[in-house]
């Protein structure tokens, strides 16, 4: 199924942005999807937790801002806009967010 080769790749990008920048484990990932990504936020939400499952982001919450402007240039894909460390965090306040911009597309 198409959807499912894109959570694939939606995750291992996820494992790829948390190891470069040494993250353990994943609190929170923050989507952007286009109108024409093939994907809803419903789709999303239903198939997040078993689609991590054995990755950084197992058990990670999921934010999904839906696009509906079928013109932009990125209406195609998804993009992934944020990871939220899982504490602990040994800083002050909140944990920093690791932002990444790349869009996510299917395997060939």
């Amino acid at each position: 199924m198409h959807e499912e080769a894109l959570l694939r790749d939606l995750v291992r990008k996820v494992e790829e942005v948390a190891r470069a920048h040494r993250v353990e484990r994943v609190e929170r990932v923050r989507l952007w999807v286009g109108a024409l990504s093939h994907l809803t936020e419903g789709t999303l939400r239903a198939r997040w937790s078993m689609a991590t499952i054995g990755s950084v982001a197992e058990g990670s919450g999921l934010e999904v801002e839906s696009s509906l402007d079928v013109h932009d240039p990125r209406a195609q894909g998804v993009v992934l806009q944020s990871l939220t460390p899982r504490s602990p965090w040994k800083g002050s306040g909140h944990p920093p967010s690791v932002r990444e911009k790349p869009p996510v597309s299917p395997s060939s």
